[in-house]
């Protein structure tokens, strides 16, 4: 089953356990990267769902908190 993903989209890698966003589709792969910038990493489209909201105010949290931590 291929689906299509739209650029922009926050989904899970299921293979990696990592939400990101989608950034790029190159051949059968799609380009990731975390919700708050970073380093892209390439996912296989079958191993790949949309993110529920709360999986991503989860995130949004976590990011938060690091980012108060000194």
């Amino acid at each position: 089953m291929t689906t299509e993903w739209e650029t922009g989209a926050m989904v899970i890698d299921t293979a990696r356990q990592r939400l990101g966003r989608v950034m790029d589709h190159l051949g059968t792969r799609l380009q990731l990267r975390p919700p708050n910038g970073g380093r892209e990493w390439d996912a296989d489209p079958a191993y790949v769902r949309p993110a529920m909201e709360h999986e991503i105010l989860k995130a949004s949290a976590r990011d938060a908190k690091h980012r108060r931590t000194p």
